[in-house]
């Protein structure tokens, strides 16, 4: 599907995009919506436009794992345009080698992804931190709470993100042979 995306959906435009989620927004009386998965941050201008299209009096929480961010500082820049933006930046474990195992991707990522929050901080965005911790140590989570602490103050008391074991999630992990902490997977 990877390599054939239109049979599993279509590309839309931003206008598609807001049309969409407006229209949902406003049947269910909702004051927020977000875009989450499949990295929002990949197509910067499509991102942009939504954001841009957007009334201000909806709140958009934006989804991200912030690599792009984190590469980019003129990213979290042009975000900071958009008041009724919120950014929550979901890291993928407690450290760079929790985060390589997780997601098969070189150990600097993590780097990526913590360069995000201090981007965003420093460029005025809205933001916090979600951690996948359910593979990190007690001793890893604890160092992470002090480097985001040393980000922003707040940040230490992270949300935590559950990972939902779906059967190919679990077969993943299995695979991978990782270990989730204080308790075995599912057979």
């Amino acid at each position: 599907m990877i390599n054939r995306p239109e049979k599993v959906g279509r590309f839309q435009t931003p206008e598609e995009v807001v049309r969409t989620l407006l229209s949902i927004a406003r049947k269910k009386g909702f004051q927020q919506i977000r875009i989450s998965g499949n990295e929002p941050t990949l197509h910067r201008s499509h991102l942009l436009r939504i954001l841009q299209l957007l009334p201000e009096e909806i709140h958009f929480i934006l989804e991200t794992n912030g690599i792009l961010i984190g590469h980019d500082p003129s990213y979290a820049e042009d975000l900071s345009r958009f008041n009724n933006l919120y950014v929550r930046v979901s890291l993928k474990g407690a450290c760079a080698e929790d985060f390589s195992r997780l997601t098969g991707a070189k150990p600097e990522g993590f780097g990526l992804q913590m360069k995000a929050l201090e981007n965003l901080v420093e460029a005025g965005v809205d933001c916090f931190p979600a951690v996948m911790a359910n593979f990190s140590s007690p001793e890893e989570i604890k160092r992470l709470r002090q480097r985001l602490k040393r980000i922003r103050p707040d940040f230490h008391d992270f949300e935590e993100e559950e990972l939902i074991l779906y059967p190919f999630v679990a077969e993943n992990i299995e695979r991978a042979g990782l270990r989730r902490a204080g308790c075995s997977l599912p057979k």
